[in-house]
């Protein structure tokens, strides 16, 4: 079992000085990874429903919104040596593949192969409508940007003929680091993202599950591995337990329920795979915007339940 650290990069908080200090902290207790997420807008009013709170509301205060993922990363990159840097998630069909392809390539450069990228289909529809994205068939259209992604990190010629994308044949360096690419996590709770971790993954992505949540989902997730010809020891999981109480018991129950006989350990490239990655999720310091932000996380520390356990 390994600790990640999901951090809210949200504004005001998420200043330089701040997320400098998550990086330097995070790497010193031996996070596994360190995973933003991304909304480009966010919104008062609106009709979707956020499917990880009971009342769909995502809990976000209004004047507040999340760097972009990717820009964050680069700038960790830059004040780490050693942690994996992931997103979770990336809303990947509602962006354009071949600008993603450059920048996740790109940050796995400058960072050494520290990429772990997560995707997901989204979930607020009026940020489709606000970024001039059809949200119907947004599945399919992520599973084509996918394969756009993988052409363009390991052919030395690209090119994709699909329905919601052409790529004509093009060049995309630099590749990667890792090889044959960064591995992809796929976040969701349906049915449709389990078959996608069992098609196109390296790890499923979960969220606000407790324990005993985690059971019948694996167990749908190893029928349709197995039906790709491929096994759990081949996926990292990592579960971000959220809204969900979290310590070092809780922590264990995470690890006991994923128990399998091939050792815990990180995902580091794509062709080198293993199991077991539990993800505690506790936002690293809430507030106002500190006029001094390493002095803030310092005062903060007792909530640094992610750091402790």
């Amino acid at each position: 079992m390994r600790i990640d650290l999901w951090v809210p990069t949200s504004s005001p908080i998420s200043t330089p000085e701040v997320l400098a200090v998550v990086g330097e902290e995070a790497e010193q207790r031996g996070i596994g990874c360190i995973w933003v997420g991304e909304h480009v807008v966010l919104f008062e009013e609106y009709a979707s429903s956020y499917p990880y709170a009971a009342d769909g509301r995502i809990p976000a205060a209004s004047g507040t919104g999340l760097l972009e993922p990717l820009n964050s990363l680069s700038f960790l990159a830059a004040h780490t040596a050693t942690v994996r840097l992931g997103t979770a998630m990336l809303l990947l069909p509602q962006r354009n593949p071949v600008y993603t392809a450059k920048e996740v390539a790109t940050v796995d450069w400058l960072s050494n192969g520290r990429v772990d990228l997560g995707i997901g289909v989204g979930w607020l529809e009026e940020e489709f409508k606000a970024v001039d994205v059809s949200w119907p068939h947004r599945g399919k259209r992520c599973d084509e940007y996918l394969e756009v992604l993988k052409t363009l990190w390991c052919d030395e010629t690209s090119a994709y003929e699909g329905e919601f994308y052409s790529l004509d044949p093009c060049q995309m360096f630099p590749k990667p680091i890792q090889s044959p690419y960064p591995p992809i996590h796929i976040g969701g709770e349906s049915n449709a993202a389990l078959a996608r971790v069992a098609r196109a993954g390296q790890g499923w992505h979960t969220f606000n599950r407790a324990p005993g949540d985690l059971a019948a989902p694996l167990a749908t997730l190893d029928d349709l591995l197995a039906a790709e010809g491929r096994r759990r020891d081949e996926i990292t999981i990592t579960v971000c337990p959220y809204f969900q109480p979290l310590d070092a018991d809780i922590a264990e129950q995470y690890a006991a329920v994923g128990s399998t006989p091939w050792p815990p350990s990180c995902c580091h490239s794509a062709s080198t795979r293993s199991a077991n990655r539990w993800t505690a999720c506790r936002p690293y310091w809430t507030g106002p915007g500190p006029a001094e932000p390493q002095a803030a996380w310092r005062r903060a520390a007792p909530r640094r339940t992610m750091f402790d356990l």
